[in-house]
């Protein structure tokens, strides 16, 4: 059995989460205790139990400490079936967690999995949005071999979330090295503004427009998509993503979300403020790609390699797991003010 101590390196639901996928995959059981216990409100949420259990569901897997608070859980798999799942978070606690939660496990599963995830937050703070994960994650994991797709059927926002999604995933029967140690020179910048029952007040296009008139001086001229959305009567709200690919097949993406008194322009400014940092730096992934990725280049055959400005605890945090669970070695190196993150033989 593996043991994780979950008050180390972030001491988040990060370790929770990819501790249990990787159980899963590997086929170990695990008992992980300090559940976010450098968390405000340690133990389980409502996000984080539904992530577990649905999980389990994945894999029929037998799990003990399952419920709101806990700070203690087993956790011990089966084969990773795969099929139709549902999964309700019942708060605007974040999908796109939930979805990194069991997207490594998808790939390894016998059959395609469609997980419709509802009652959840696809756009609030502290998370990846919906989109950015749909546009930036899954198109690079596509390079990898990985074939999912994302489908918002709602969109939803904090506080009464309500928000659904449809993950599709093909098993995979090899993931591919990710290299990419090359900027190169960037040839299309793109993007998402979205706005739920605010058409009125013209959120999404002023959010676009925003973007078009701070991007335009830099010398770029940025794609919008603007999504007038009407899926969800129970909560307005507004999200905006950024990406841009480089001839070197780098994606990189920035976004934000709106909230109660937080002008459109100003979730345009924090979008671009943070897409110009990853530009400037000549990484080959941003600083939450960069995490995002571990599990995966873990999980590829053969090395992988790519650049990020940053360093974080989510990054040494995934590193971590992924040598308890799967004997991964990796490397980081700084040179020219960026890390090199190296999965090794």
């Amino acid at each position: 059995m593996i043991e994780i101590n979950g008050s180390q390196k972030s001491g988040s639901g990060t370790i929770l989460r990819l501790s249990v996928a990787l159980a899963a995959i590997t086929g170990k059981p695990l008992h992980i205790f300090n559940i976010r216990k450098r968390r405000s409100e340690p133990g389980l949420r409502p996000q984080h139990l539904e992530a577990v259990l649905t999980a389990a569901r994945l894999c029929n897997a037998t799990i003990k400490g399952a419920f709101l608070g806990s700070e203690e859980l087993w956790f011990e798999p089966r084969k990773i079936v795969g099929g139709q799942i549902k999964a309700e978070i019942g708060t605007a606690g974040s999908i796109p967690m939930l979805i990194l939660t069991v997207l490594p496990m998808c790939i390894f599963a016998q059959q395609p999995v469609s997980i419709t995830i509802s009652k959840g937050g696809t756009d609030v703070l502290n998370s990846p949005t919906i989109n950015y994960i749909r546009f930036v994650l899954l198109s690079t994991l596509k390079q990898m071999g990985v074939k999912a797709t994302l489908k918002v059927n709602k969109y939803g926002y904090y506080p009464k979330g309500m928000g659904e999604v449809t993950l599709d995933v093909q098993p995979c029967t090899k993931v591919l090295p990710f290299k990419r140690t090359e900027f190169g020179k960037i040839t299309e910048v793109k993007g998402i503004s979205v706005c739920t029952f605010l058409a009125d007040r013209n959120v999404a296009m002023r959010q676009a427009k925003e973007v078009e008139r701070l991007l335009t001086p830099h010398g770029y001229h940025p794609k919008i998509e603007v999504v007038n959305d009407f899926s969800n009567p129970l909560q307005k709200g507004s999200s905006l993503v950024l990406w841009f690919t480089t001839d070197t097949n780098a994606i990189l993406g920035s976004d934000s979300i709106g909230e109660i008194h937080k002008p459109s322009e100003k979730v345009a400014y924090e979008a671009i403020k943070n897409l110009l940092i990853e530009i400037q730096a000549k990484a080959t992934v941003d600083v939450h790609l960069a995490d995002m990725l571990i599990p995966f280049i873990a999980l590829a055959e053969d090395e992988s390699e790519y650049l990020t400005r940053m360093l974080t605890e989510h990054i040494e945090s995934n590193m971590w797991l992924a040598t308890t669970f799967l004997g991964t070695n990796f490397k980081t190196e700084k040179n020219n003010g960026l890390y090199k993150i190296s999965k090794t033989q």
